[in-house]
Protein backbone atom coordinates (compact mmCIF):
# COMPACT_ATOMS: atom_id res chain seq x y z
CA UNK A 1 0.00 0.00 0.00
CA UNK A 2 1.58 3.57 -0.82
CA UNK A 3 -0.13 7.14 -0.25
CA UNK A 4 2.29 9.85 -0.66
CA UNK A 5 0.07 12.91 -0.22
CA UNK A 6 1.87 14.08 -3.12
CA UNK A 7 5.40 15.62 -0.64
CA UNK A 8 7.59 14.73 -3.48
CA UNK A 9 8.17 15.22 -7.16
CA UNK A 10 10.93 12.45 -7.03
CA UNK A 11 11.02 8.90 -7.47
CA UNK A 12 11.92 8.03 -3.56
CA UNK A 13 14.02 5.30 -5.21
CA UNK A 14 16.10 7.56 -6.61
CA UNK A 15 17.70 8.57 -3.54
CA UNK A 16 18.59 7.62 -0.08
CA UNK A 17 15.52 7.78 2.16
CA UNK A 18 15.11 7.28 6.40
CA UNK A 19 12.12 6.19 7.67
CA UNK A 20 10.94 8.73 10.60
CA UNK A 21 8.32 6.80 12.95
CA UNK A 22 6.95 9.62 15.16
CA UNK A 23 4.92 7.87 17.98
CA UNK A 24 3.30 9.11 21.22
CA UNK A 25 6.55 8.51 23.49
CA UNK A 26 9.33 7.97 21.13
CA UNK A 27 10.68 8.99 17.95
CA UNK A 28 12.32 6.39 15.71
CA UNK A 29 15.06 6.17 12.76
CA UNK A 30 16.05 3.51 10.39
CA UNK A 31 17.90 3.26 7.27
CA UNK A 32 18.02 -0.16 4.98
CA UNK A 33 19.83 -0.89 1.62
CA UNK A 34 18.75 -3.25 -0.42
CA UNK A 35 21.55 -6.27 -1.17
CA UNK A 36 19.00 -7.58 -3.69
CA UNK A 37 16.00 -8.40 -4.93
CA UNK A 38 13.76 -7.82 -1.43
CA UNK A 39 16.97 -8.35 0.44
CA UNK A 40 17.80 -5.47 2.53
CA UNK A 41 20.83 -4.72 5.08
CA UNK A 42 20.07 -2.59 8.10
CA UNK A 43 21.98 0.02 7.98
CA UNK A 44 21.85 2.13 10.99
CA UNK A 45 18.98 3.10 13.14
CA UNK A 46 17.92 5.03 16.36
CA UNK A 47 15.17 5.95 18.83
CA UNK A 48 15.11 8.68 21.21
CA UNK A 49 12.52 9.21 24.08
CA UNK A 50 10.02 12.38 23.78
CA UNK A 51 9.04 14.26 26.61
CA UNK A 52 5.92 13.66 28.17
CA UNK A 53 3.14 15.52 26.29
CA UNK A 54 4.90 15.93 23.22
CA UNK A 55 2.55 13.74 20.79
CA UNK A 56 -0.75 13.18 22.59
CA UNK A 57 -3.16 11.31 21.11
CA UNK A 58 -1.15 11.61 17.52
CA UNK A 59 -1.21 14.73 17.41
CA UNK A 60 2.65 17.44 17.64
CA UNK A 61 1.56 19.22 20.88
CA UNK A 62 5.35 20.04 21.48
CA UNK A 63 6.74 20.79 18.01
CA UNK A 64 10.17 22.15 19.30
CA UNK A 65 10.51 19.31 21.72
CA UNK A 66 9.64 16.49 18.92
CA UNK A 67 11.68 18.29 16.33
CA UNK A 68 14.80 18.67 18.98
CA UNK A 69 14.33 14.29 19.47
CA UNK A 70 14.47 13.80 15.74
CA UNK A 71 17.66 15.92 15.28
CA UNK A 72 19.16 13.91 18.63
CA UNK A 73 18.08 10.74 16.84
CA UNK A 74 19.57 11.80 13.09
CA UNK A 75 23.06 13.01 14.60
CA UNK A 76 23.39 9.90 16.36
CA UNK A 77 22.84 8.04 13.35
CA UNK A 78 25.57 9.91 12.11
CA UNK A 79 24.53 9.60 8.27
CA UNK A 80 24.37 12.38 5.69
CA UNK A 81 20.73 11.14 4.14
CA UNK A 82 18.73 13.80 5.15
CA UNK A 83 15.19 12.80 3.35
CA UNK A 84 13.02 11.04 5.44
CA UNK A 85 9.21 9.03 4.64
CA UNK A 86 6.21 9.42 7.96
CA UNK A 87 3.22 8.27 8.72
CA UNK A 88 0.19 9.65 9.71
CA UNK A 89 -1.46 7.62 12.84
CA UNK A 90 -4.10 5.35 11.16
CA UNK A 91 -6.94 7.29 13.39
CA UNK A 92 -6.05 10.93 11.46
CA UNK A 93 -6.54 9.11 7.67
CA UNK A 94 -10.10 8.60 6.67
CA UNK A 95 -9.88 5.50 4.00
CA UNK A 96 -12.55 4.18 1.49
CA UNK A 97 -12.43 1.86 -1.20
CA UNK A 98 -14.63 2.56 -4.46
CA UNK A 99 -15.16 1.04 -7.77
CA UNK A 100 -14.67 2.71 -11.17
CA UNK A 101 -14.36 1.87 -14.81
CA UNK A 102 -10.78 0.14 -15.79
CA UNK A 103 -8.90 1.78 -18.80
CA UNK A 104 -9.36 5.80 -17.30
CA UNK A 105 -6.25 8.27 -17.67
CA UNK A 106 -4.97 9.00 -14.52
CA UNK A 107 -6.36 12.73 -15.03
CA UNK A 108 -10.23 11.35 -15.56
CA UNK A 109 -9.28 8.80 -11.96
CA UNK A 110 -8.38 12.20 -10.63
CA UNK A 111 -11.63 14.03 -11.31
CA UNK A 112 -13.87 11.26 -10.63
CA UNK A 113 -11.48 10.11 -6.95
CA UNK A 114 -12.24 14.26 -5.92
CA UNK A 115 -16.25 13.75 -6.88
CA UNK A 116 -16.43 10.59 -4.90
CA UNK A 117 -14.23 11.93 -1.71
CA UNK A 118 -16.44 15.11 -1.83
CA UNK A 119 -19.72 12.86 -0.78
CA UNK A 120 -17.80 11.00 2.72
CA UNK A 121 -15.32 13.38 3.77
CA UNK A 122 -16.52 15.63 6.40
CA UNK A 123 -13.86 18.55 5.38
CA UNK A 124 -13.68 20.76 2.77
CA UNK A 125 -11.73 19.83 -0.05
CA UNK A 126 -9.18 22.37 0.26
CA UNK A 127 -8.56 21.80 3.94
CA UNK A 128 -7.32 17.88 3.37
CA UNK A 129 -4.21 16.26 1.64
CA UNK A 130 -6.18 13.27 -1.06
CA UNK A 131 -4.41 10.58 -2.65
CA UNK A 132 -5.45 7.63 -4.05
CA UNK A 133 -4.00 4.11 -5.41
CA UNK A 134 -5.22 1.57 -7.88
CA UNK A 135 -5.38 -2.12 -6.22
CA UNK A 136 -6.05 -3.91 -8.92
CA UNK A 137 -8.97 -5.28 -11.28
CA UNK A 138 -13.08 -5.43 -9.38
CA UNK A 139 -13.76 -8.65 -7.45
CA UNK A 140 -17.30 -8.34 -9.34
CA UNK A 141 -16.28 -7.48 -12.56
CA UNK A 142 -13.53 -7.57 -15.20
CA UNK A 143 -14.09 -3.87 -16.63
CA UNK A 144 -14.03 -2.05 -13.15
CA UNK A 145 -11.16 -1.84 -10.80
CA UNK A 146 -10.62 -0.89 -7.16
CA UNK A 147 -9.11 1.71 -5.74
CA UNK A 148 -8.33 3.19 -2.55
CA UNK A 149 -8.93 6.66 -1.62
CA UNK A 150 -7.20 8.14 1.77
CA UNK A 151 -7.65 11.69 3.11
CA UNK A 152 -6.19 13.54 5.76
CA UNK A 153 -6.50 17.13 7.43
CA UNK A 154 -4.01 19.16 5.63
CA UNK A 155 -2.77 20.50 9.49
CA UNK A 156 -1.87 16.72 10.48
CA UNK A 157 0.04 16.40 7.47
CA UNK A 158 1.82 20.18 7.63
CA UNK A 159 2.81 19.32 11.26
CA UNK A 160 4.89 16.08 10.63
CA UNK A 161 6.47 17.83 7.80
CA UNK A 162 7.04 20.78 9.91
CA UNK A 163 9.10 18.70 12.72
CA UNK A 164 11.17 16.89 10.31
CA UNK A 165 12.28 19.92 8.85
CA UNK A 166 12.62 21.35 12.05
CA UNK A 167 15.04 19.10 12.73
CA UNK A 168 17.24 19.89 9.54
CA UNK A 169 15.30 16.84 7.61
CA UNK A 170 13.19 16.62 4.43
CA UNK A 171 10.05 14.98 4.28
CA UNK A 172 9.87 13.11 0.97
CA UNK A 173 6.64 10.41 1.66
CA UNK A 174 3.46 10.82 4.28
CA UNK A 175 2.37 7.24 4.59
CA UNK A 176 -0.48 6.24 7.00
CA UNK A 177 1.16 4.29 10.13
CA UNK A 178 -0.67 0.90 9.56
CA UNK A 179 -0.06 0.35 6.37
CA UNK A 180 4.02 0.95 7.19
CA UNK A 181 3.34 -1.74 9.47
CA UNK A 182 1.62 -4.27 7.03
CA UNK A 183 4.76 -4.10 5.19
CA UNK A 184 7.26 -4.47 7.56
CA UNK A 185 4.73 -7.46 8.82
CA UNK A 186 5.43 -9.14 5.10
CA UNK A 187 9.42 -9.49 5.94
CA UNK A 188 7.92 -11.42 9.52
CA UNK A 189 5.34 -13.54 7.86
CA UNK A 190 8.30 -15.50 5.95
CA UNK A 191 9.24 -16.34 9.14
CA UNK A 192 6.12 -18.04 9.86
CA UNK A 193 5.30 -22.07 9.53
CA UNK A 194 4.61 -21.92 6.14
CA UNK A 195 5.34 -18.42 5.66
CA UNK A 196 1.74 -17.68 6.94
CA UNK A 197 -0.17 -18.55 3.86
CA UNK A 198 -3.99 -19.38 3.99
CA UNK A 199 -3.36 -18.28 7.80
CA UNK A 200 -5.54 -16.23 9.80
CA UNK A 201 -2.26 -13.94 12.19
CA UNK A 202 -3.45 -11.13 13.94
CA UNK A 203 -0.51 -8.28 14.20
CA UNK A 204 -1.16 -7.10 17.63
CA UNK A 205 1.00 -3.61 18.08
CA UNK A 206 0.93 -2.51 21.58
CA UNK A 207 2.34 1.43 21.60
CA UNK A 208 2.75 3.70 24.37
CA UNK A 209 -1.31 4.64 24.65
CA UNK A 210 -3.27 2.55 22.07
CA UNK A 211 -3.34 -1.16 21.09
CA UNK A 212 -3.58 -1.68 17.55
CA UNK A 213 -5.00 -5.07 16.61
CA UNK A 214 -5.04 -5.53 12.63
CA UNK A 215 -6.38 -9.24 11.48
CA UNK A 216 -4.80 -10.20 7.89
CA UNK A 217 -4.96 -13.34 5.90
CA UNK A 218 -2.95 -13.69 2.78
CA UNK A 219 -1.47 -10.02 3.16
CA UNK A 220 -5.07 -8.80 3.12
CA UNK A 221 -6.68 -6.96 6.04
CA UNK A 222 -9.79 -8.80 7.00
CA UNK A 223 -10.42 -7.20 10.58
CA UNK A 224 -9.01 -4.16 12.41
CA UNK A 225 -9.26 -2.37 15.92
CA UNK A 226 -7.78 -0.39 18.13
CA UNK A 227 -8.32 -0.25 21.93
CA UNK A 228 -7.08 2.18 24.22
CA UNK A 229 -4.55 0.10 26.39
CA UNK A 230 -0.30 0.81 26.34
CA UNK A 231 2.53 0.95 28.37
CA UNK A 232 1.81 4.04 30.07
CA UNK A 233 -0.16 2.15 32.34
CA UNK A 234 2.74 0.33 33.57
CA UNK A 235 4.91 3.78 34.03
CA UNK A 236 1.67 5.26 35.72
CA UNK A 237 1.94 2.28 38.14
CA UNK A 238 5.38 2.58 38.29
CA UNK A 239 5.45 6.31 39.51
CA UNK A 240 2.60 5.55 41.78
CA UNK A 241 4.02 2.80 43.44
CA UNK A 242 7.82 4.07 44.15
CA UNK A 243 7.30 7.89 44.06
CA UNK A 244 9.10 8.50 41.08
CA UNK A 245 8.87 11.14 38.39
CA UNK A 246 7.49 10.31 34.40
CA UNK A 247 11.45 10.34 33.05
CA UNK A 248 12.62 8.14 36.26
CA UNK A 249 9.85 5.88 35.90
CA UNK A 250 10.31 5.52 32.09
CA UNK A 251 13.87 5.06 32.48
CA UNK A 252 13.73 2.70 35.23
CA UNK A 253 11.68 0.14 32.80
CA UNK A 254 14.26 0.28 29.89
CA UNK A 255 16.90 -0.37 31.64
CA UNK A 256 15.79 -3.16 34.37
CA UNK A 257 17.09 -0.66 37.06
CA UNK A 258 13.88 -0.82 39.48
CA UNK A 259 13.46 -2.96 42.98
CA UNK A 260 12.90 -6.48 42.84
CA UNK A 261 9.46 -6.36 43.78
CA UNK A 262 8.71 -4.89 40.72
CA UNK A 263 8.40 -7.85 38.54
CA UNK A 264 5.98 -9.79 41.05
CA UNK A 265 4.20 -6.70 41.97
CA UNK A 266 3.57 -4.79 38.91
CA UNK A 267 4.99 -6.13 35.68
CA UNK A 268 3.50 -9.87 35.94
CA UNK A 269 -0.12 -8.25 36.43
CA UNK A 270 0.18 -5.74 33.77
CA UNK A 271 1.52 -8.48 31.49
CA UNK A 272 -1.51 -10.56 32.54
CA UNK A 273 -3.76 -7.75 31.48
CA UNK A 274 -1.92 -7.06 28.14
CA UNK A 275 -3.08 -10.63 27.66
CA UNK A 276 -6.08 -9.85 28.48
CA UNK A 277 -6.92 -7.54 26.36
CA UNK A 278 -5.35 -9.45 23.25
CA UNK A 279 -8.08 -12.43 24.64
CA UNK A 280 -10.77 -9.62 24.49
CA UNK A 281 -9.78 -8.14 20.86
CA UNK A 282 -9.91 -11.52 19.32
CA UNK A 283 -13.05 -12.48 20.77
CA UNK A 284 -14.47 -8.87 19.03
CA UNK A 285 -13.35 -10.00 15.78
CA UNK A 286 -14.90 -13.62 16.46
CA UNK A 287 -18.09 -12.03 16.95
CA UNK A 288 -17.69 -9.53 14.13
CA UNK A 289 -16.84 -11.63 11.29
CA UNK A 290 -17.43 -15.11 10.00
CA UNK A 291 -13.93 -16.33 11.57
CA UNK A 292 -13.81 -18.24 14.91
CA UNK A 293 -10.07 -19.20 14.87
CA UNK A 294 -6.66 -17.19 14.60
CA UNK A 295 -3.78 -19.23 13.57
CA UNK A 296 -0.94 -16.61 14.81
CA UNK A 297 -0.76 -13.61 17.30
CA UNK A 298 2.26 -11.73 16.26
CA UNK A 299 3.42 -8.70 18.72
CA UNK A 300 4.54 -5.34 17.81
CA UNK A 301 5.10 -2.22 19.43
CA UNK A 302 7.02 -1.11 22.34
CA UNK A 303 5.24 -3.59 24.73
CA UNK A 304 6.48 -6.19 22.28
CA UNK A 305 9.81 -5.75 23.67
CA UNK A 306 9.25 -7.01 26.91
CA UNK A 307 10.57 -10.17 28.05
CA UNK A 308 8.15 -13.28 28.50
CA UNK A 309 5.56 -11.07 27.00
CA UNK A 310 4.57 -13.85 24.05
CA UNK A 311 4.51 -16.52 26.77
CA UNK A 312 1.90 -14.70 28.65
CA UNK A 313 -0.32 -13.68 25.77
CA UNK A 314 0.32 -17.66 24.12
CA UNK A 315 -1.24 -19.24 27.49
CA UNK A 316 -4.13 -16.86 27.84
CA UNK A 317 -5.02 -17.11 24.28
CA UNK A 318 -3.78 -20.70 23.51
CA UNK A 319 -2.73 -19.11 20.28
CA UNK A 320 1.32 -19.46 19.14
CA UNK A 321 2.80 -16.00 19.81
CA UNK A 322 5.92 -14.41 18.05
CA UNK A 323 7.56 -11.39 18.65
CA UNK A 324 7.58 -9.52 15.48
CA UNK A 325 11.72 -8.59 14.06
CA UNK A 326 11.40 -7.44 10.69
CA UNK A 327 15.30 -7.61 10.99
CA UNK A 328 15.86 -11.65 11.50
CA UNK A 329 16.37 -12.41 7.61
CA UNK A 330 18.38 -9.16 7.12
CA UNK A 331 22.08 -8.57 7.08
CA UNK A 332 23.45 -6.34 9.84
CA UNK A 333 26.08 -3.10 8.96
CA UNK A 334 28.91 -3.09 11.17
CA UNK A 335 27.46 0.11 13.14
CA UNK A 336 24.32 -2.02 14.03
CA UNK A 337 24.65 -4.52 17.43
CA UNK A 338 22.62 -7.52 17.20
CA UNK A 339 21.60 -8.07 20.67
CA UNK A 340 20.43 -4.23 20.87
CA UNK A 341 18.59 -5.10 17.56
CA UNK A 342 16.51 -8.35 18.83
CA UNK A 343 15.56 -5.90 21.66
CA UNK A 344 14.28 -2.58 20.12
CA UNK A 345 12.98 -4.76 16.66
CA UNK A 346 9.26 -5.18 17.51
CA UNK A 347 9.20 -1.40 18.49
CA UNK A 348 10.53 -0.54 14.73
CA UNK A 349 8.01 -2.17 12.48
CA UNK A 350 6.49 1.20 11.63
CA UNK A 351 9.55 2.81 11.23
CA UNK A 352 11.12 -0.09 9.09
CA UNK A 353 8.24 -0.26 6.70
CA UNK A 354 8.58 3.46 6.25
CA UNK A 355 12.34 2.73 5.60
CA UNK A 356 11.24 0.30 2.77
CA UNK A 357 9.40 2.92 0.86
CA UNK A 358 13.09 4.15 -1.03
CA UNK A 359 12.68 1.00 -2.98
CA UNK A 360 9.30 0.86 -4.41
CA UNK A 361 8.96 1.55 -7.87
Amino acid sequence: MQLTFDLSIFNPKARPLMGLDISSSTVKLVELAEVGKGAYRIERYAIEQLPRDAVVDGNIANLEATAEAVRRAWKRMATATRFVALALPTAAVITKKIIVPAGQREQELEIQVESEANQYIPFALEEVNLDFQVLGPAPSSPDEVEVLIAASRKEKVEDRVAVAEAAGLKALVMDVESYAAQAAFELVEQQLPGAGRNRVIALVDVGANVMNVTILRNDQQIYAREQAFGGNQLTQDIMRHYGMSYEEAEAGKRVGSLPENYEADLLRPFLDNLALEVSRALQFFFTSTQFNQVDHIVLAGGCAVIPGVDEVVAGRTQVPTHIANPFATMQLSQRVRPKNLAADAPSLMVACGLAMRRFDQ
